[in-house]
């Protein structure tokens, strides 16, 4: 790396001077500088170039399993392990994020309460036939935000999503609302939700039984129960906020607004459904172009 360095610079500095800043022999520097690359020091400098382009061309979110499925999917034949050593070469770490808790889930009522009917079960075999919601907290400088998502168990995909500066229940409906007309999902859907006071509203509800969707909600306590909807708020926290606080409410939907629908829903790949994009996976039930 260090000889790497001087060729780089040779034109800029001293070789000398660089030599000798950097301990190492001006004799060795060009020994080096005329050693034939061999096809085997080849192929790893193209695969380190692959490897820094999915890197950064997917916003430093993908560590050594997603690179390591770019670059199979590219026809190289490679190990994860060796991915993730050439990563540690490169000083390429994917993103990781600061842990923080707000609480979103309010079950002191006495509301009425629907029978959990997924029951883990999120493996679902056609689109719109389970969807999940959740609410997460998401900071900001000028004010309070709040995300409301639904996912499809199937696909993966954020079908409908809203958000706002207050946790009451117009920002699930409206994420519900942006769900169903997206996607006009027949009549027998099971929507999955936890038990908070939105989710539970006669409000939310009425809204469920005139989109002909039957309620399932989880266990007390139990998080397990709505796990692939708090999975992706760990992606988005993991890989978009990243610890930080936005500086504007604008800046936050713009930004969340680009990740949902142009990134997590039609690039990032998943592994639960073959490393394909929720977006991409969706096509082969339907035929037809997102």
């Amino acid at each position: 790396m260090r000889f790497e360095f001087i060729e780089k610079h040779r034109f800029e500095f001293s070789v000398m001077k660089m030599c000798k800043v950097l301990e190492v022999s001006r004799c060795g520097f060009f020994k080096w500088l005329k050693h034939e690359v061999s096809n085997q020091e080849q192929r790893k400098i193209k695969v380190q170039e692959r490897i820094k382009y999915h890197f950064y061309d997917n916003d430093e979110c993908y560590g050594s399993p997603k690179i390591t499925q770019k670059l199979l999917n590219e026809n190289y034949t490679i190990s994860e392990r060796t991915v993730g050593k050439y990563m540690n070469e490169l000083g390429l770490r994917s993103c990781v994020s600061k842990k923080f808790k707000v609480v979103t889930t309010d079950s002191n009522h006495t509301n009425p309460i629907a029978p959990n009917k997924l029951n883990q079960e999120f493996n679902i075999a056609t689109p719109n036939r389970v969807w999940a919601s959740d609410i997460t907290y998401i900071p900001c400088r000028e004010g309070k935000l709040y995300l409301a998502t639904v996912l499809d168990l199937c696909t993966r995909e954020i079908v409908g999503w809203s958000l706002k500066s207050h946790m009451a229940n117009e920002l699930v409906l409206e994420a519900l609302g942006d769900a169903y007309e997206s996607k006009k999902p027949e009549k027998g859907l099971i929507h999955h939700l936890d038990r908070g006071t939105q989710y539970t509203s006669n409000d939310y509800r009425q809204r469920l039984e005139s989109y002909g969707m039957e309620a399932s909600m989880s266990r007390t306590g139990n998080c397990y129960d709505n796990a692939c909807a708090e999975s992706f708020f760990s992606i988005l926290k993991k890989e978009l906020v990243r610890g930080r606080r936005f500086k504007t409410k604008q800046q936050a939907y713009n930004e969340i607004y680009q990740y949902i629908e142009f990134f997590y829903n039609r690039k990032r790949i998943h592994g639960s459904i073959g490393y394909v994009p929720p977006v991409q996976y969706a096509k082969q039930f339907t035929g037809q172009s997102a």
